[in-house]
């Protein structure tokens, strides 16, 4: 096994395109983190194969803050979310519903998945090198929440894109038994998303663009759970070829 690095940050997104909630440890299972991606608003009058609203369609909604804590189901799963305006609404409750719907301009419905709804695999790595090299080229400092990765890595290199080569591998997680590991299966295939200010909203196009030219619009990989256990910040990680 060949060290790379430790984790430096694990964040779970409990409803699809909302903002995420860091965490200290969680269970990684063979959906995923416990508690990600959980719940989705479908847009009820879109019939295609994707009806799920997404921060591509409405930006806006990656202001909205999943908060509060319920472990009825067995996993970590919010109660509540904060709206850009300060106001606390039920998650599950007919006025945030209305709110969405209302900002939208169609009507909405939150569904409730039990093993997650995810665009191309559970789980979702990248590194602190890759996110700093993408925002030397971009000429700003990248924010890392606008990568909406589960996990991010302090690597012991520093190369950008330093993940591509993984793909094939398995990532190992921690020093004691049972060690949580992950294959990586793919690239992550960058969208719209990583042009958002997680805080504004605003679009700035000079994000996606400059991972287009860096990496064939490639950041990050995607990986499948093939030992489920728990995942902390500060664990090493090693490389399995």
């Amino acid at each position: 096994m060949i060290p790379i690095g430790r984790v430096r940050e694990l964040v779970r997104y409990p409803v699809k395109s909302m903002a995420g909630t860091a965490t200290e440890s969680a269970y990684l299972g063979f959906h995923g983190l416990a508690g990600d991606r959980r719940f989705a608003f479908r847009r009820m009058s879109d019939s295609s194969g994707f009806p799920w609203l997404s921060a591509s369609r409405m930006p806006e909604l990656l202001l909205y803050q999943p908060v509060g804590l319920s472990e009825s189901t067995g996993e970590p799963l919010p109660t509540h979310v904060r709206t850009p305006a300060g106001a606390e609404l039920e998650l599950r409750g007919e006025a945030l519903q209305t709110e969405i719907s209302e900002r939208l301009g169609s009507s909405v419905e939150l569904m409730m998945f039990k093993h997650g709804i995810f665009d191309d695999g559970a789980v979702s790595l990248i590194s602190m090198a890759t996110i700093a090299h993408i925002g030397r080229e971009t000429g700003m400092e990248i924010d890392r929440r606008r990568m909406r990765a589960n996990v991010l890595l302090d690597t012991d290199e520093t190369d950008p894109f330093l993940e591509d080569p993984w793909v094939g591998g398995t990532l190992v997680f921690g020093d004691t038994e049972p060690m949580p590991a992950v294959s990586v299966t793919m690239r992550d295939l960058r969208c719209v998303m990583v042009n958002f200010d997680p805080d504004t909203a605003a679009n700035d196009a000079r994000v996606m663009k400059t991972v287009v030219r860096l990496n064939g619009n490639n950041a990050g990989v995607y990986g499948t759970v093939v030992r489920a256990g728990v995942i902390q910040v500060g664990q090493t990680v090693r490389l399995v070829r």
